[in-house]
């Protein structure tokens, strides 16, 4: 629930909505099969907030949208207020996509060409990897009409139709990808249905591999986290047999495809199929060679290891993570590398090691502040630092306590 307050923990939030949904501790405890003070010391903070399996099943007893457990994204960037998703639904809930025939356009209307749209539609992406999330969410309105006019052109079946269609796939993934990554999980779930519905017109089966991402990133926002593993090995399934082997391309986004099904098994707690996925990834990169960007997907042996890390993360393995993370990730696009610092910095505070993951969250803070202080597990973890070392005059307490403030981790 939006206005329910970014400073709330995720046990004030299980609390909140317990109760609003008329449950005692004992009955909400019962029902995902654990005792009432498991419950109790969630809710007042005196245990660590459940797995993320745990927190999508209470998400689904309590009837909510797990984001509202965890803590929405608000995107509050600068000076500019760069948050205007009600256009972005807007743009996605145009009566005009609900018949072609009905709003088809007139005969004289001057549609949009692919390869414009396609260069817009590029620089989007390169502003979502280097975490300005605030430009994509501005670009998104104007991008996504521009994919429905588009899909008009692709309806008179000219000779560009399927480049139509591969556009407005690649737009509607963009918008999929970053609708999730800002809690707009419901949005992030039609966009994605939409980018797959033009990549199957487009007729290519990396357009389809890449969309199909979308849908992965939209499902593990929502906590549906079996279909999120089903649609990446499925999707993985069908792309192997279609593409070259050493299509680098190919490589990367089966690669790709492999880990976000590993991410979805993990978050399901099936350490066995996300560790078999995550090998058949590290095999993948290990063909391609290096660190490389095909599509948007910064597939490459690094990658490999960021996911592996944010896995046994997800799969409680603290000791794991806190001993192999320190790792250099200067080289990664902007979204990967504060991504991994916000996963090792969680590691750390859970591990007792407070300063090392106050550095970590500041190293985050300055690549790029927007994906740091509107991130629900940046909050979680300044509150466990705080925690660890009240607030004094001078010293890093009083450091800790300015950055929760900025994240909006505290009132």
């Amino acid at each position: 629930m939006r206005g329910l307050g970014d400073h709330l923990s995720i046990g004030q939030r299980i609390a909140f909505y317990r109760k609003r949904r008329g449950y005692t501790q004992a009955v909400l405890a019962g029902l995902v099969g654990h005792s009432t003070d498991w419950l109790a010391k969630i809710e007042t903070g005196r245990r660590k907030p459940p797995r993320i399996d745990m927190l999508a099943e209470l998400a689904r007893i309590l009837r909510v949208p797990m984001g509202d457990l965890l803590g929405q994204t608000v995107l509050m960037e600068d000076e500019r207020q760069q948050d205007d998703v009600p256009a972005v639904r807007d743009a996605l809930m145009s009566p005009r996509r609900l018949s072609r025939l009905l709003f088809g356009p007139e005969a004289d209307v001057q549609l949009p060409t692919p390869a414009p749209a396609a260069v817009r539609v590029e620089h989007a992406w390169n502003d979502y990897q280097g975490g300005r999330l605030g430009s994509v969410v501005a670009a998104l309105p104007a991008l996504l009409q521009t994919a429905q006019e588009l899909e008009d052109r692709a309806a008179r079946r000219g000779d560009d139709s399927r480049d139509c269609w591969a556009v407005s796939a690649r737009t509607h993934h963009l918008g999929a990808t970053t609708l999730a990554k800002i809690g707009e999980s419901d949005l992030s779930w039609l966009a994605a249905e939409r980018a797959m519905q033009a990549a199957d017109s487009s007729d290519d089966p990396l357009v389809l591999a890449s969309a199909a991402r979308s849908g992965t990133h939209a499902l593990l926002a929502n906590g549906r986290y079996e279909a999120a593993m089903d649609l990446g090995q499925t999707t993985a399934s069908w792309l192997a047999p279609r593409v070259g082997e050493n299509d680098p391309e190919a490589l990367s986004l089966l690669g790709m495809t492999h880990l976000r099904a590993a991410v979805a098994a993990a978050r399901h707690q099936d350490r066995a199929t996300a560790t078999r996925l995550l090998d058949r990834a590290e095999e993948l990169a290990d063909d391609l060679g290096s660190d490389e960007n095909y599509w948007q997907t910064c597939f490459g042996p690094t990658n490999v290891v960021l996911h592996r890390l944010s896995i046994e993360l997800d799969l409680d393995n603290i000791a794991y993570v806190v001993e192999s993370g320190r790792i250099n990730v200067d080289h990664m696009p902007q979204e990967r590398s504060v991504s991994h610092r916000i996963d090792f910095a969680r590691a750390l505070s859970l591990a007792g090691h407070g300063d090392d993951a106050y550095e970590e969250l500041r190293k985050a803070e300055r690549t790029s502040p927007q994906l740091v202080r509107n991130n629900p597990r940046v909050r979680e973890t300044l509150r466990d630092l705080r925690k660890q070392s009240p607030v004094t005059a001078g010293g890093r307490s009083s450091e800790v306590f300015a950055m929760a403030q900025r994240c909006r981790a505290v009132e």
